[in-house]
């Protein structure tokens, strides 16, 4: 097969930088542009040194790239500047495929983008296109589509473990409580106060208590599977660590026991290749799947009645972003799901 040639918008930032990583060993794609509007000109080792033994494009504006070349780009933007970017990029070639992983394709409801994010969406003609990219729930709109919104880091690690449990309806959906944390890349490789070393280290932080924007995704995605309106209480920490994410989610039962939990995520995601529920007593942990596509869950039952803890934890930079975004490329292109991301996570 030739290889697809692929272009990565935003490649200075981690998300865009992972991608990059993930895609210089993918074995059908070729990374032929490369864009950071404030880093132009450079090349990506000077940006990322880790990337010193790749022969990749200079950075450039993305202005300046010829999209008509491209098959594939993959959008590594702050949200709210990448709507009217990619809508300039289909513009130019409507052919393409697109794999945001930016916040502003994934609220279906556009009352709803306006509300958590600020201001009006700006490509209303694409918000309805685009399909949420949460792999394992929506393979076959993926397979079809051509702008792909892939889930925020939270909302993957989250709805991955409760999704089939709402579905099912074994919990009670209007009482449901997250307690979730991710390492500082999640907060992007912008100069904050917060994120500095001396302020992040050896220490822990909640953050957006009440507010978070991936609540909505989240609500959006449990609601569908319930078929009804859902509000959620989220609360996410910033946690001393470059990369992980653990999200420990409390629920109510309906009439099922956590042993019945166990068995229906283990029941959906049988025939899953990243998405690993693990055996009773057995504790998921970030360390396990660091630097992997790989995503692990698991049930405990709480000292208190008809209640359980559902446990999920994945690297936010790689199934939360960059590693699923590549899994729906190869969706996309009819490739073997699995291509280039089978590596086992770094340990310790």
């Amino acid at each position: 097969m030739t290889k697809k040639k692929i272009g990565i918008l935003g490649a200075s930032g981690y998300t865009g930088a992972d991608a990059a990583r993930l895609l210089a060993r993918h074995p059908n794609a070729e990374i032929t542009a490369l864009t950071a509007n404030t880093h132009a000109g450079k090349t990506m080792s000077e940006v990322f040194p880790h990337f010193f033994m790749l022969d990749l494009p200079k950075l450039v504006e993305w202005e300046k790239v010829d999209w008509t070349r491209l098959d594939a780009v993959f959008c590594g933007l702050p949200h709210g500047t990448t709507q009217e970017i990619i809508a300039a990029v289909l513009k130019a070639n409507p052919r393409i495929k697109i794999l945001d992983m930016s916040a502003d394709f994934r609220l279906r409801n556009k009352d709803s983008y306006a509300q958590w994010y600020g201001h009006e969406h700006r490509a209303l003609e694409l918000q309805d296109e685009a399909v949420y990219g949460l792999t394992e729930l929506y393979r076959e709109e993926v397979t079809a589509a051509r702008l792909v919104a892939c889930p925020g880091c939270y909302p993957t690690a989250v709805l991955l473990a409760l999704v089939p449990l709402a579905k099912a309806k074994l919990i009670d959906v209007d009482d449901i409580i997250i307690d979730a944390k991710s390492g500082v890349t999640g907060a992007g490789r912008g100069l904050k106060q917060n994120t500095l070393f001396s302020e992040a280290g050896e220490g822990l932080s909640p953050y957006s208590i009440g507010s978070h924007r991936h609540s909505a995704e989240i609500e959006q995605e449990i609601g569908a599977a319930a078929g009804s309106a859902v509000t959620v209480n989220f609360t996410p920490h910033l946690i001393p660590m470059a990369r992980g994410e653990f999200c420990t989610s409390y629920v109510k039962l309906n009439w099922a026991t956590p042993d019945d939990l166990r068995a229906e995520l283990e029941r959906a995601y049988a025939n899953e290749p990243f998405v690993y529920v693990t055996k009773k007593g057995v504790l998921p942990q970030t360390q396990n799947v660091r630097g992997s596509n790989y995503v692990q869950i698991g049930v405990v039952a709480d000292r208190i009645k008809n209640r359980a803890i559902v446990l999920s934890t994945l690297d936010n930079l790689v199934k939360g972003s960059a590693g699923q975004a590549i899994q729906n490329m190869n969706l996309m292109f009819g490739l073997p799901e699995t291509t280039g991301l089978e590596q086992i996570a770094l340990f310790p």
